[in-house]
C-alpha cells in the first residue's frame, strides 16, 4: 500500500526475495525487532525487470517503515493509504481528497472491467500490501466477498484486524504477515487479485507478477497499480545520470529496490500467458495528492504527529517534493496494470 501521505503512498507489505540465480544473504527473520538503520537501494539502470539481490535488512526496513508510520497516516487521512484519483487539473479540499481515495479503487475496478453481476462479481479476493486494511474492506463490502490481505508490518495487520471486527466485518476480512513474493495461498483461490500500491517495494518484479498469476482463479483478474519510471527510448539504454539520482534518494527514504517501466510489466504479464492485458499512465490524475500530504503534513497536528513517529517517518516526509519533482519531469510514472488468467484448458 501505501502511505502516500507523511511517507510513501503505499499499503505497505512484502518481503524482499531474489531469483535462484542470484541469490542474495537471507533478510533477517521478520519476528527479529532489530531495525537496521542503514539506507537500501539504487534505482535501476537500465529499463529491465529483472531480479537483483535484496539489500540486506530490506524486509526489516520496510516492516519498520510501516509499524512507525501507520498511525501517523491513519491519524490525517484515515484507513486508505493510497493516491486519490482527479480529474485533470482538479483543486480539492482534504475532504474531497478522502473521497479520491474511494474513486482511485472504483476507477481501477472499472479500468479492470470486474463485474458487479450477482452471478459474475468476485467472491473471493487478495489484497496484496494491505496497509491497514482500507482496500479490503471496501471491496468486501461492495462485493460481499471474502477479502485476504497480507502486509509486513504487524502493526498493521494487528490493526487492520481490529477495524474490521469493529466494522462487523471480522467474518469476511482477514490480515495477515506474509510475504508477497511467496503467498502464504494455494494456487488458484482468488477471483480478484489486488495489488494497490505495493509493487514498489519488490526487488524481484517478474517474481511478483507470477505470485499474483499463481493465487489467481482461473478466468481471474489481477489489478497492479504501481509506481513506475518512464519507458525507456529505443536510443537509450538506461535512464538518465539526473534521473537516477532523483529515484535513488526517493528509494533511500523509501525503502524501495529497483524501479522498473510499465512496459517491463507488460512484457513479464505476456511472458507469464496471462490475458486481456492493459495499461495505463494516470500520472495526470494523482497531481493534486503530493501537495496536498505535504499541506497535511505542515499543519500542527501533522508536524506534531511526525515528530512523535520517529526517524524513519520524517525522513519519508523530507523526500515529498522530490515525488512531485518527478511526476513534473516525466520520470515518475503511477500506472495501472491489469490483466486476466486464462481460464482452465
Amino acid at each position: 500500500m501505501s502511505q502516500p501521505a507523511l511517507l510513501h503512498s503505499h499499503s505497505a507489505a512484502f518481503l524482499p526475495s531474489t531469483s535462484p540465480s542470484r541469490r542474495a544473504s537471507p533478510p533477517a527473520s521478520l519476528s527479529s525487532r532489530r531495525r537496521r538503520r542503514g539506507v537500501v537501494m539504487a534505482a535501476s539502470s537500465t529499463s529491465t525487470a529483472e531480479a537483483t539481490p535484496a539489500p540486506a535488512g530490506l524486509k526489516e526496513g520496510i516492516a519498520g517503515l510501516y509499524d512507525e508510520s501507520s498511525g501517523v497516516w491513519e491519524s490525517i487521512w484515515g484507513d486508505h493509504m493510497h493516491h486519490g484519483f482527479y480529474d485533470s487539473g482538479e483543486a480539492a479540499s482534504m475532504a474531497d481528497h478522502r473521497r479520491a481515495q474511494i474513486r482511485m479503487i472504483e476507477e481501477a475496478l472499472a479500468f479492470a472491467a470486474v463485474p458487479d453481476d450477482a452471478t459474475k462479481k468476485p467472491k473471493t479476493i487478495v489484497d496484496v500490501g494491505c496497509g491497514i486494511g482500507g482496500s479490503s474492506r471496501y471491496l468486501a463490502n461492495k462485493y460481499g466477498a471474502q477479502c485476504s490481505g497480507i502486509t509486513l508490518s504487524p502493526v498493521q495487520a494487528e490493526r487492520g484486524n481490529a477495524l474490521a471486527e469493529a466494522q462487523g466485518l471480522s467474518d469476511k476480512v482477514s490480515l495477515q504477515v506474509a510475504d508477497a513474493l511467496e503467498q502464504p495461498f494455494p494456487d488458484g483461490q482468488f477471483d480478484l487479485v489486488w495489488s494497490m500500491e505495493s509493487g514498489e517495494h519488490m526487488p524481484d518484479k517478474r517474481k511478483f507478477v507470477s505470485e499474483l498469476a499463481r493465487v489467481a482463479a482461473p478466468g481471474g483478474t489481477i489489478i497492479i497499480v504501481t509506481w513506475c519510471h518512464r519507458n525507456l527510448e529505443k536510443s537509450e539504454t538506461s535512464l538518465k545520470p539526473d534521473e537516477l539520482n532523483l529515484l535513488k534518494r526517493i528509494c533511500n527514504a523509501y525503502y524501495l529496490p529497483d524501479w522498473c517501466s510499465p512496459s517491463d510489466y507488460v512484457n513479464i504479464a505476456k511472458s507469464l500467458s496471462l490475458e486481456d492485458i492493459k495499461t495505463a499512465d494516470w500520472s495526470e490524475n494523482v497531481a493534486p495528492f503530493w501537495p496536498a500530504v505535504i499541506r497535511s503534513a505542515l499543519t500542527w497536528k501533522g508536524l506534531t504527529s511526525l515528530l512523535r513517529s520517529g526517524w524513519k517517518t520524517i525522513r519519508g516526509a523530507l523526500v515529498m517534493p522530490l515525488m512531485i519533482d518527478g511526476y513534473k519531469k516525466g520520470l515518475i510514472k503511477f500506472t495501472i496494470i491489469t490483466c486476466r488468467k486464462p481460464e482452465a484448458a
